[in-house]
């Protein structure tokens, strides 16, 4: 796995973050947008922006409460990992997955993907 260039700094609060992995047999490409108080994140192999949900934590529950925006609702993918993601960080999470694969062992690659880039960078999430 390696990663790619990353874009910007911290220009209105806002830093870009550019990263792409080799996930099996598909080249998987991240976009990280991380704002002041959320991050955007879109994971595909091509521009596409055909699903998007939005997860974060709630005072009342220990599970990330998720909402499915834009795209096919049947579809968790997004969600699912908008979820985790939010656990994680605290933060509000919005995630636009666009890949066919959503088979679990794949979604856990991407989610393992996204947290070492996390780890590496903390500035950029």
């Amino acid at each position: 796995m390696e990663a790619a260039g990353g874009g910007g700094g911290a220009a209105g609060g806002i830093a870009l973050h550019d990263f792409s992995g080799q996930l099996g047999e598909q080249r998987v490409h991240f976009h990280a947008m991380r704002l002041r108080d959320s991050l955007f994140l879109w994971v595909g192999a091509a521009p596409a922006l055909a699903s998007l949900a939005v997860a974060m934590c709630s005072p009342r529950d220990s599970i990330p409460v998720a909402a499915s925006l834009l795209g096919d609702p049947s579809d968790t993918a997004s969600s699912c990992l908008a979820q985790r993601l939010a656990s994680k960080t605290k933060k509000q999470i919005f995630v636009s997955y666009n890949l066919q694969n959503t088979d679990s062992n794949f979604t856990l690659l991407i989610e393992n993907r996204i947290k070492e880039e996390m780890t590496a960078f903390p500035e950029k999430f």
